[in-house]
């Protein structure tokens, strides 16, 4: 049996061999959907370790020299790792890891043939990741997941599927693979299948997971448009929750699982649930036109949410601890509003109690403006009061907000992720 550690990130993935499989024992029946073997044998095609070769024809790779300067590659992925702490970078010729504060490049794999890596997901600061290749020029299929050993500088295992890999999540104790349609949850210590999920149409991946020393937390779409599922393991519950009426766009969870952020295709409202009882904490307005939401993120103590669009603005909004009570309170605080400014002359008089909820809603309380056309994805620093921003143009922008007065978040730096290490 292989055996991954999880009481320290530093460890290595034991030298052992071994081959998981995907029969129905390996999944509790109380999370089990109601899918027939041979749909699931197509979905999930094979899963194998292995420590004495190679698992893929271009596993090889290559660190530049000093002299080489080749032109600057072209990224395909950006994520940030699970306390947002460092970044995975995914280009056209490999895979870089950068740390946020201070910023600086760890370490950089560019491969001799083929090259392109659209995912890199990290776990922590483990050297374990998991890769997925992509790009005009794949470093390895669209439709396996590599697991990667940085210690040893190659590939591992591998995952693989009948359809493309759309995401990867990792636990210190799970390996979570997203499908158009499908999910499949595995043990990482023993790589047992535990768990597969069916969803709408779900192109971009979307998949959230607690990163919490308890037991996980995961959320994914549901079998409906706007639906999300909440799968709680600890207690073998299901919550199903229709969020909004258009499809969902992105959502995002605390570190423990409890709440959770979700945003519509619509991009005007974001909403808060709480993940036990399904229940809306609070709702909250990024703008009145629509928007393509590209990410969210809850800062560490979750009172603080951040939102990025296309619309080239990051916005902080302000999480309170008794939400349920302001979003009911919406109506009575335009009602206060009509009060306050009716006289004969006010034409606030003429819409008392028909006010529309847009003129009552909560505003992000501090905002940073970019170029718009550019994926941006946010996470909050670990410094007091920071965003750390990351734009597929390879721009990483550190800003800082007021908590009390709001507005305009000041830049504290800028650097290209994309530029040689000599550089940083």
């Amino acid at each position: 049996m292989a055996t991954v550690s999880s009481s320290s990130p530093a460890s290595a993935w034991p030298n052992d061999s071994t081959s998981a499989s995907d029969s129905d024992s390996t999944v509790p029946s109380h999370h089990r959907d109601p899918v027939d073997d041979t749909e699931s044998l197509d979905s999930f095609s094979s899963m194998s370790l292995n420590s004495s070769e190679e698992v893929t024809h271009n596993s090889d790779s290559n660190i530049q020299t000093p002299n080489s300067t080749p032109p600057p590659p072209s990224l395909l992925h950006l994520s940030f790792n699970q306390d947002h702490a460092c970044f995975a970078v995914g280009t056209d010729r490999g895979f870089r890891i950068l740390n946020c504060d201070p910023f600086r490049e760890i370490f950089r794999r560019d491969f001799d043939r083929g090259g392109g890596v659209a995912v890199v997901e990290m776990l922590f600061r483990c050297n374990i990741l998991a890769l997925v290749g992509g790009g005009p020029d794949p470093q390895y299929p669209p439709n396996k997941v590599m697991i990667w050993d940085d210690h040893q500088s190659r590939c591992i295992g591998e995952l693989s599927f009948r359809s493309d890999v759309r995401s990867v999540r990792l636990r210190r104790d799970r390996i979570i693979v997203v499908l158009e349609q499908k999910i499949f949850v595995y043990n990482f210590a023993d790589l047992k299948l535990m768990h597969q999920i069916e969803t709408i149409a779900n192109p971009k991946g979307l998949c959230a997971v607690s990163q919490g020393a308890g037991s996980m937390v995961l959320v994914c779409p549901g079998l409906q448009k706007g639906q999300v599922r909440i799968e709680h393991y600890a207690s073998k519950r299901t919550k199903f929750v229709m969020a909004h009426d258009s499809r969902i766009a992105s959502f995002a969870l605390t570190q423990d699982g409890n709440l959770l952020a979700t945003a519509s295709s619509k991009g005007t409202l974001v909403r808060v649930f709480n993940t036990v009882d399904g229940t809306l904490r609070q709702e909250v307005r990024r703008g009145a036109d629509r928007a393509e939401i590209y990410s969210l993120a809850f800062s560490s103590n979750a009172q603080w949410l951040a939102v990025s669009s296309d619309k080239g603005t990051v916005h902080v909004f302000g999480l309170k601890g008794n939400s349920v009570a302001q979003v009911k309170d919406t109506p009575r605080i335009a009602s206060e509003l009509t009060r306050s400014s009716s006289s004969p002359s006010s034409s606030l008089s003429l819409f008392k109690g028909v006010l529309p909820k847009y003129f009552s809603s909560e505003w992000s309380v501090a905002q940073f403006r970019l170029v718009e056309g550019t994926q941006y994805i946010v996470a909050f620093g670990h410094q007091k009061n920071t965003v750390v921003i990351l734009g597929m143009d390879g721009s990483f922008y550190r800003c800082q907000y007021d908590p009390v007065n709001g507005g305009e978040m000041s830049q504290l730096e800028y650097h290209n992720c994309l530029k040689p290490p000599s550089v940083f």
